[in-house]
């Protein structure tokens, strides 16, 4: 199946940029990516903020968990420099999803549970989205999140992430499936019209490809879409 495979920034171009920095998002953009993926979680003071880990340990200079530290808090900490790069601040939705329509790609928003928020993630998600014009995705491995979200925002579509088991059918509350890429490499002839994470290897760019995957989400984004245009070549 030929499809026009689109590729999504994972965390931005985080190969090459600390993921989710306004670098790294700017960087996917230039490479020419057509979506952007986030990781969502709520700060103690109910802020949106783009982080991947329930703590900040690992992408910053801080420590603790996101939902215990106000974002006047997170921002005094740098969320750059452990990649290599320029210091930065932590990253609000607030701010990527305004990038995301200055630019006019799609956004893909990842809700990460289990929080000790619950549902308030989902409830300030799809407030934040009704305040721009912009093409977003709703994700999350949490069937709970997702079905959660699309009561909120029935408009929205959702995308239920994947990673040991791929139904036949998706409940109604879903539009996309969501495997990782070892489910497709598992599944023979599955894929057509899924978002599939995370893919950086040619082989698995290839295959998506040839499955008629819609989305793929990468690290690198010009490379990849360099290997989707060379498969395309004769």
């Amino acid at each position: 199946m030929v499809v026009d495979t689109e590729v999504v920034a994972h965390r931005g171009a985080s190969a090459a940029r600390a993921e989710h920095t306004l670098a790294a998002y700017e960087l996917a953009l230039r490479e020419g990516a057509d979506g952007l993926e986030c990781d969502v979680r709520l700060t103690r003071d109910g802020h949106l903020v783009c982080v991947h880990d329930r703590t900040i340990g690992r992408t910053s200079d801080g420590a603790g968990a996101v939902g215990a530290l106000t974002l006047a808090q997170l921002r005094r900490h740098d969320f750059g420099s452990w990649h290599g790069g320029e210091p930065a601040e932590v990253l609000t939705f607030e701010q990527l999803a305004g990038l995301a329509a200055d630019h006019r790609v799609r956004l893909f928003a990842e809700t990460k549970h289990p929080v000790r928020q619950g549902g308030r993630v989902e409830r300030e998600l799809a407030r934040a989205l009704s305040r721009y014009r912009l093409d977003a995705h709703m994700m999350s491995f949490s069937p709970l999140a997702v079905r959660r979200f699309k009561a909120l925002r029935p408009d929205v579509p959702t995308v239920l992430l994947l990673d040991r088991f791929w139904p036949r059918r998706l409940p109604t509350w879903a539009d996309v499936a969501g495997p990782g890429v070892h489910l497709l490499r598992r599944h023979p002839g599955r894929g057509a019209g899924a978002y599939c994470w995370t893919v950086d290897d040619p082989a698995d760019v290839a295959l998506c490809r040839e499955r008629g995957v819609r989305f793929l989400a990468t690290d690198n984004p010009a490379r990849t879409r360099g290997l989707l245009a060379a498969n395309l070549s004769p």
